[in-house]
């Protein structure tokens, strides 16, 4: 079966870094799946519309 990938939304990555932080105290780490899913969706947000 073929998956298709969806673009990181901020949304998405909003939900990602609160479950994060809830697990550890309020912190995110650096480098981290968290920390990667939020720079991915603030450069799809930042490109969307451009050509």
């Amino acid at each position: 079966m073929t998956q298709t990938k969806a673009p990181m939304t901020p949304e998405a990555a909003a939900r990602i870094q609160s479950a994060q932080a809830k697990q550890n105290g309020g912190s995110v780490e650096k480098g981290s799946f968290t920390a990667r899913a939020q720079s991915s969706a603030a450069k799809n947000t930042s490109t969307t519309g451009k050509k």
